[in-house]
């Protein structure tokens, strides 16, 4: 029994310094888990203390409740829109072409140009001659119906004079009245052989005029198609291409909408594709018939002649269609869901209200706003996206370009 108590006696004293080692041990861990919480709520607690005020104009912001809501609160940009003056601007493309292309062809019975006298490029009158042909034969025929000419003159000058004297023996009785109406009658067919032969001596000139290629008007020469040396004939097509006084235009084509606001004398500016001069002219012909397959139309704007104004190229157009007054506002403003167009205003709190509107046309100014402002309104501009209806923000008036 003794041994035994001795034994346990023993064993209850190893346990007992156990215990204490263990305490010792584990007395430095829990003092630095201690420490390092006490230095995270430190942090977090100066983290989260508010920043000075910064002081304006001599005074010190001290409002720490109300900085602190600030920091809440989004900024927002705003402006008081007003009333603008709005052009409306169609844009479209087309191809340049001369106002009145006059082809010009053969107009007699043609033959073997012997000259060209104009090139593409090179102004003419209304009749100046662009090319010869050769008319050798056309001119003998013409001499020699002047020469027949003379002969009836020269019958009929005759013929007159033998009537001039019977009429001055008639009186004597040297000459019956028959013979003076035979003479009468000689003498009106001279007369008339002459004007036979003058209508054939002036019908052979005429076809001989025919046989120059004329310029019909006075205009600028856009191609040729006729060489010396050519047999041409009334079936050798168009020779030369003029633009009547120089006049050129293009034809833009509009979409069915747009068409419908163009009305002939409004203002355009054209600029011809790969090139930055504009130039200025005026719509002369609104198409009155819509394409079926693309439905488009034709709009045709009138333009001044320069060099660079080729027909057959490519050019855009810019229509002033119009003018209206109402309220432009930037896209970034103006918002959209599924129950339409709207804007935020700012109330006399400062909080975001959301305005149905309704938009118009889209301008280089920004969006017509048709309906639901006056202008008046202190309207957001951006970040309306991340707002929501009667959330207060922060207003920063947007400053004038």
């Amino acid at each position: 029994m003794n041994y035994e108590a001795g034994m346990f006696g023993r064993n209850g004293d190893q346990l007992a310094l156990d215990g204490e080692i263990g305490r010792r041990r584990r007395w430095p861990w829990i003092v630095g888990i201690v420490v390092v919480v006490g230095l995270l709520l430190v942090a977090f607690a100066m983290m989260r203390a508010p920043k000075p005020a910064p002081k304006v104009a001599g005074k010190t912001a001290t409002a720490g409740a109300t900085k602190g809501d600030n920091g809440q609160m989004p900024t927002v940009t705003f402006a008081k829109p007003g009333m603008t003056n709005v052009e409306t601007v169609i844009t479209g493309t087309g191809t340049l072409a001369a106002k009145r292309e006059m082809p010009v062809g053969v107009a007699g019975e043609g033959g073997m140009v012997t000259r060209v006298l104009v090139e593409p490029g090179a102004w003419v009158n209304a009749g100046q001659v662009l090319a010869t042909v050769d008319r050798s034969v056309q001119s003998n025929t013409a001499e020699s119906l002047a020469a027949q000419v003379r002969v009836a003159r020269a019958d009929a000058n005759l013929a007159e004079a033998d009537l001039k004297r019977a009429q001055q023996l008639v009186g004597r009785g040297f000459i019956s009245k028959a013979d003076i109406d035979r003479k009468t009658a000689t003498r009106d067919a001279a007369v008339a052989r002459v004007r036979v032969a003058e209508a054939q001596l002036g019908e052979t000139q005429a076809r001989n005029r025919r046989l120059d290629i004329r310029a019909p008007a006075a205009g600028l020469v856009l191609t040729r198609a006729v060489e010396p040396g050519q047999i041409i004939s009334s079936g050798s097509g168009v020779l030369f291409r003029i633009a009547q006084g120089g006049q050129m235009e293009l034809r833009a084509q509009l979409s069915e909408a747009d068409l419908q606001r163009v009305r002939p004398g409004v203002g355009a500016q054209v600029t011809p594709t790969g090139g930055t001069q504009m130039f200025s002219g005026t719509v002369w012909q609104v198409s009155p018939v819509i394409d079926p397959q693309n439905r488009q139309g034709i709009a045709r704007i009138q333009l001044s002649y320069n060099p660079a104004l080729r027909p057959g190229g490519f050019a855009s157009a810019r229509i002033v269609a119009g003018s209206q007054s109402g309220v432009v506002l930037p896209q970034s403003a103006v918002q959209s869901d599924e129950k339409g167009n709207y804007v935020y205003v700012l109330d006399g709190e400062n909080r975001a209200q959301r305005k149905s509107v309704t938009t118009g046309d889209v301008s280089e100014q920004g969006v017509m706003i048709a309906t639901g402002l006056d202008g008046s309104e202190r309207v957001v501009l951006t970040a309306g996206a991340f707002l929501t209806p009667n959330q207060k923000v922060i207003p920063v008036l947007q400053k004038a370009n």
